[in-house]
């Protein structure tokens, strides 16, 4: 089990596992619940950008696979990976959480996305 944090859209909803914990994952936390705006990005994953940079000190890196959440340190946003091939380990890729949702349900995670913990 774990944290249950849940991404609403207009159209669709996608709730992420949270099952670890770590100084990044509980300052993403911290700021639920939130309005974020997520995009396509690069064929690989969708993305939003948070409202400030997580403070991720001593967090552990990840090699991310799909259905990760994962938050990328440099640029400071969300990524739902659905296709992570290729993409190795990096200690700027932090592991959020878990989710189980198709790539037409996170094409439908666009415009304005309610996230909040449900759980």
């Amino acid at each position: 089990m774990g944290t249950v944090v849940r991404f609403t859209s207009d159209r669709t909803s996608v709730d992420v596992t949270i099952g670890e914990d770590s100084p990044g994952v509980r300052d993403f936390l911290s700021l639920l619940p939130t309005q974020l705006t997520f995009e396509e990005f690069n064929g690989k994953e969708k993305i939003s950008y948070l409202p400030r940079e997580l403070n991720y000190e001593g967090s552990p890196g990840s090699d991310p696979e799909d259905g990760d959440l994962i938050y990328f340190t440099p640029w400071g946003n969300l990524g739902f990976y659905y296709d992570a091939s290729g993409i190795d380990y990096s200690d700027a890729t932090l592991h959020i959480g878990t989710y189980n949702a198709t790539e037409d349900q996170l094409a439908l995670l666009e415009g304005s996305v309610t996230v909040e913990i449900v759980d």
